[in-house]
C-alpha cells in the first residue's frame, strides 16, 4: 500500500473515492476497528458496570451483551466503504438528502469534539504520572497539549497515516494491554457482592452505556474501510469489522469490570492510581500504554470530524477542521477533567439517543438498495425527517438520566430502552414509507427495458 496524504478539499468527501486509489489491504479493516477499543475509557466503561452494583455473572452478561448490540451495526457500516467510496455521513445522503445530511453530520462533529476530550483525559492523566515516575513534573494541560498534537498531525496527514497508526500501534496496545490486564486483574480481580439483586433496569443501563460506547463508532465505519477494493467480499469486512470490535471492546471492560473492587471511585486520577498499584513493576509500561492509547483513537476521530464537518457544509479544508475539533477538544477537556465519570456515563446514554435512529435509516436504506449508485435528494430527504421525528420522541419519551428522565422510563422504574425503541421505530418508520416508492421505481426500470 502506497502511502498518501489525503486531499484536503470538499471533494474527499463530496466524490466517492477513484478506483485507482482503492488500495487499502483487506487487513486494516480488522487493526481499525480493533485499535480504538483499547484505552482507558473502555476500561473506565468496566468499572461504571461494576459501580451498577451488578455481580459477576449479571456484569459479564451486560458486557457480552452490549459489545454486541454495539458491533453488529456498526460492522454493517463498514460494508458500505468500498462500494459507495464514501465517507460514511455522505452515505446518509441516499436517505436523508444531501440537505437532510448536514443536521446528524453536524451533531456527530459535536460528539467527535467529546470523544476527544473522553479519550484524552485519562490519557493525559496516565502520560503526567509517567513523567512524575521520572523525577520530573508536566502540568496537565502540557502533557494534553502534546498527546493532542500528536493526534492532530496524523488527522492532518488523513487516511493513510491514520490507518498506519491504527496498526502499529494496535500491536504495541495489544501486548502492553495483554500483560498489564492480566496483571492487574489477578490483584485485583474479586467483585464485591452487591448490596442488592442487580435489577432489569440496572442490567438495561449497563447494556446501553457497553453497546452505546461501540456503536458510537457507526458515523465512521465507512470511513476506514472505503479505500478497500470495491470487489471486497462483504462478509470478510463484516467479519473483521465486528471482530476487531467485540474482541477488544470484551477484553478491556472486562478489565475494568474485574478490578473495580481496588478503584475507590470512577474518576481518572483513581483509575490510573489503582492501575499504578495493580501493575507493580509493570506500571511504567501501564501507563505508558494508556497514554499513548489516545493517540490512536483519536487520530482517528479528528480525522472524521473533519470528514463530518465538511459534510455538515462548513467547507473548511480537511486539515483545518482537524485544528478546528483538536483545539475544541483540547478546550473541553481543560474544563470537564474534574467531573469526568458522570459526564462520560451521561454523555455516553445521550450519544446513542441519535445514533440509533441515525444508523436505523441509513441500514434500512442499504438493505433496500445495498449499492453506491442509487440517486439522492439534493434537499431534505424523508429519512431527515424521520430521523428528526424519533429522535426527539425517544428522548422525551424513554431517556432515564440524571438530568432528565421520560415518562415511559419512569413507568419501566427508570429501564432505558430508548435506543432500541429508537432503533427499529426509525428504520420501520423508514420502511414503510420507502419499500412501495422502491418497488414503483424498479417496475419502471423494467418497463424501459
Amino acid at each position: 500500500m502506497k502511502l498518501r496524504v489525503e486531499e484536503s478539499g470538499a471533494s474527499v468527501v463530496a466524490q466517492g473515492v477513484s478506483a485507482e486509489h482503492q488500495s487499502m489491504p483487506l487487513e486494516h479493516v480488522f487493526w481499525s476497528h480493533f485499535s480504538r477499543n483499547l484505552g482507558s475509557s473502555g476500561w473506565v466503561i468496566g468499572v461504571l458496570a461494576a459501580a451498577l452494583g451488578l455481580g459477576f455473572w449479571w456484569g459479564l452478561a451486560a458486557i457480552l451483551v452490549g459489545n454486541v448490540l454495539g458491533s453488529i451495526p456498526v460492522a454493517f457500516c463498514a460494508v458500505m466503504g468500498p462500494k459507495t467510496g464514501l465517507t460514511q455521513m455522505e452515505d446518509s445522503r441516499f436517505a436523508f438528502g444531501q440537505a437532510g445530511t448536514r443536521l446528524p453530520s453536524l451533531i456527530n462533529w459535536l460528539c467527535c469534539v467529546g470523544w476527544d476530550a473522553v479519550n484524552n483525559v485519562p490519557s493525559t492523566i496516565a502520560l503526567v504520572a509517567l513523567v512524575a515516575m521520572s523525577g520530573f513534573s508536566a502540568p496537565f494541560w502540557a502533557a494534553l497539549a502534546f498527546l493532542a498534537t500528536l493526534q492532530l498531525i496524523a488527522s492532518m496527514y488523513g487516511h493513510d497515516v491514520v490507518q498506519l497508526l491504527q496498526k502499529y500501534l494496535g500491536y504495541a496496545l495489544l501486548v502492553i494491554f495483554g500483560i498489564v490486564g492480566a496483571m492487574a486483574v489477578a490483584k485485583g480481580g474479586s467483585i464485591s457482592p452487591p448490596a442488592q439483586p442487580a435489577t432489569l433496569a440496572t442490567f438495561l443501563l449497563a447494556v446501553s452505556l457497553i453497546a452505546s460506547y461501540n456503536l458510537g463508532w457507526a458515523p465512521y465505519a465507512a470511513d476506514y474501510t472505503r479505500y478497500l477494493p470495491k470487489a471486497t467480499p462483504s462478509h470478510k469486512i463484516f467479519g473483521l469489522s465486528f471482530l476487531g470490535m467485540i474482541v477488544s471492546g470484551i477484553a478491556i471492560e472486562l478489565c475494568g469490570f474485574l478490578t473495580a473492587s481496588k478503584i475507590p471511585d470512577t474518576s481518572p486520577t483513581a483509575l490510573i492510581k489503582s492501575i499504578t498499584d495493580l501493575t507493580g513493576g509493570f506500571a511504567p509500561l501501564g501507563l505508558f500504554a494508556l497514554a499513548i492509547s489516545s493517540v490512536a483513537v483519536n487520530s482517528q476521530n479528528d480525522n472524521t470530524a473533519a470528514y463530518s464537518l465538511i459534510s455538515a457544509g462548513v467547507k473548511l479544508p480537511r486539515w483545518v477542521s482537524a485544528i478546528v475539533t483538536a483545539g475544541l477538544g483540547f478546550l473541553l477537556a481543560v474544563v470537564g477533567a474534574g467531573q469526568f465519570a458522570s459526564l462520560y456515563s451521561n454523555y455516553l446514554v445521550v450519544l446513542v439517543y441519535w445514533i440509533s435512529p441515525w444508523v436505523g435509516i441509513v441500514l434500512a436504506d442499504w438493505w433496500l438498495h445495498r449499492s453506491g449508485d442509487t440517486p439522492y435528494a439534493r434537499g431534505w430527504g424523508a429519512g431527515a425527517t424521520i430521523f428528526v421525528v424519533v429522535t426527539l420522541l425517544t428522548i422525551l419519551l424513554f431517556s432515564s438520566t440524571s438530568a432528565y428522565t421520560g415518562p415511559v422510563a419512569k413507568m419501566l422504574g427508570g429501564t432505558d430502552i430508548g435506543y432500541l425503541v429508537g432503533f427499529f421505530a426509525a428504520a420501520g418508520a423508514y420502511l414503510v414509507w420507502r419499500m412501495p416508492r422502491a418497488a414503483s421505481a424498479t417496475m419502471a426500470y423494467k418497463e424501459l427495458l
